[in-house]
C-alpha cells in the first residue's frame, strides 16, 4: 500500500493506493492525522486506487469523519467508480453494504472533490 499527502486547491488530499487492511489502515489513520496537526480542516481521501477494504479500514474513514467534525473540519472521499451508477468500486459497495455510504461526500474524482461549487454524488 501507498500512502501520500499533498495539497490542492486548498485541500490536503491523502491519496491512498493498494489495500485498507489491519497492516496498511494504520498509515492511512497517520497521514490524516498529520494533517490535522499541521492545521488543516479541508481534507480530501482519494480511494481511487484502492482495490480492497476490510473493517479496519472502514474504522479509519469513520474515524476521519468524525475527527474533521471535531474539528469543524470538511472531508470528502473520491470513489470514482460509484459515478458510474453500476456496481461501483470496493470501497464504495463495503460502505454501502454497512449502512455507512450516506456519511460520506462521495466525489466521482479529485478534482471534483477539490471544487467548492461541485456537489457530491448521491448515496
Amino acid at each position: 500500500m501507498l500512502v501520500t499527502r499533498a495539497e490542492q486547491d486548498g485541500w490536503a488530499v491523502v491519496k491512498v493506493a493498494g489495500e485498507m487492511d489491519l497492516i496498511s489502515s494504520p498509515a492511512v489513520r497517520q497521514k490524516v492525522h498529520e494533517a490535522v496537526a499541521d492545521g488543516r480542516r479541508s481534507l480530501v481521501l482519494d480511494l481511487a486506487e484502492v482495490r480492497f477494504c476490510d473493517s479496519s479500514g472502514v474504522g479509519v474513514l469513520i474515524g476521519a469523519r468524525r475527527l474533521m467534525r471535531s474539528c469543524a473540519g470538511r472531508l470528502r472521499v473520491v470513489l470514482p467508480a460509484a459515478a458510474g451508477g453500476g456496481e461501483g468500486s470496493h470501497v464504495d459497495r463495503v460502505l454501502a453494504a454497512l449502512g455507512v455510504r450516506r456519511l460520506f461526500e462521495v466525489f466521482p474524482d479529485l478534482a471534483a472533490a477539490t471544487d467548492d461549487t461541485a456537489r457530491p454524488l448521491s448515496a
